[in-house]
């Protein structure tokens, strides 16, 4: 009750239900007369945010790739390894037992 309280009350910062903030609908108890009319302040605002929106994901976007730029400036391409290729690998934390001439891996 204390929820659908607080949600049908205007909202003093952007005259609005906050319900109404978050689902875009008017919030309906059945009994009054759905009110004629639009907020134009309300509309004023929403189209100023997106406004602000689009403008923030075009600066992320730059930043991003300014980051990205100066995060791969020292990178080298990855060698490609094809099959058949030969490669060196490390045995360092490996343990091995020798049976014949054969290497076996210890199981734990």
């Amino acid at each position: 009750m204390a929820e659908f309280a607080y949600n049908n009350k205007v909202q003093t910062s952007m005259r609005v239900l906050l319900f109404k903030a978050n689902s875009k609908q008017n919030l309906c108890m059945g009994f009054e007369m759905r009110k004629k009319g639009k907020f134009k302040k309300t509309e004023e605002f929403a189209k100023r945010m997106k406004k602000v929106h689009k403008e923030a994901e075009v600066a992320l976007r730059k930043s991003q790739k300014e980051m990205r730029k100066y995060a791969n400036r020292k990178r080298n391409k990855p060698e490609e390894y094809r099959a058949d290729d030969w490669v060196l690998l490390s045995t360092k934390d490996l343990k091995f037992q020798i049976q014949g001439r054969h290497l076996e891996k210890l199981t734990e």
